[in-house]
C-alpha cells in the first residue's frame, strides 16, 4: 500500500508521495491550521498590537457573528476584551521588570575589588567565616519546575557526596 504522511497541523493522513505533500503543504487548508498552530504561542503584546491596528467588525458588533470567524481580517474585540488584554500586557511587563532588576556589572565588579582588598587584610580563618553582604537570590523562569519536583535522579548532590558501595559492577 505504501506509505502514509501524518500531518500534525490538520490532522490527516495521506498516501506519502512528492505530489500529494506538496499539495497539502501548499493547501489553504494547511496553511490555516499551521498558522493557527502557531497563533497559539503568541504574546499578550503581539496580540495587543496587532488587534489595536485591526478596524472593528460591523458585522460582527451589530450581529454577533461573523460568516469569516477566525479569519476574519477585521477585530471581533470588545472594548472590554482590549482592556482586559491590556492589564495582562503590563501584569508580564511588571513580572518581566522585576525579574530583569540584576545588578550591574561594574556594582559587582566593585564589589569584588573591596571584597579582595578587605580578604587580603584578613587571615585564613576569618576569610572563611566572612559572608557576602547581600545574599544570592535565585529564581527559575516560568515553567520550570522547582528542585523537590525533580525526579530522584536530577537532584542536586548531598552535601558530604553521594555514597558509593565498594563492589558495584555496572552493565
Amino acid at each position: 500500500m505504501g506509505k502514509t504522511y501524518f500531518c500534525d497541523y490538520c490532522g490527516r493522513s495521506f498516501q506519502d508521495n512528492l505530489h500529494n505533500r506538496k499539495k497539502h503543504l501548499q493547501g489553504v487548508q494547511h496553511q490555516r491550521a499551521k498558522k493557527f498552530w502557531f497563533d497559539c504561542f503568541r504574546d499578550s503584546a503581539t496580540i495587543l498590537a496587532e488587534e489595536l491596528a485591526k478596524k472593528p467588525c460591523r458585522k460582527f458588533l451589530q450581529s454577533g457573528q461573523c460568516d469569516f470567524g477566525v479569519n476574519c481580517k477585521f477585530s471581533h474585540m470588545t472594548d472590554d476584551d482590549v482592556q482586559k488584554l491590556r492589564q495582562s500586557v503590563e501584569e508580564e511587563n511588571k513580572v518581566e521588570h522585576d525579574n530583569r532588576s540584576t545588578p550591574d556589572i561594574n556594582e559587582w565588579l566593585l564589589k569584588r575589588a573591596k571584597r579582595k582588598e578587605s580578604n587580603s587584610n584578613i587571615s585564613g580563618s576569618e576569610m572563611a567565616k566572612e559572608v557576602d553582604d547581600e545574599p544570592v537570590v535565585y529564581w527559575l523562569p516560568p515553567g520550570y519546575q522547582a528542585v523537590h519536583e525533580l525526579p530522584p535522579s536530577l537532584h542536586p548532590p548531598p552535601p558530604g557526596g553521594w555514597k558509593t558501595a565498594v563492589n558495584v559492577e555496572w552493565g
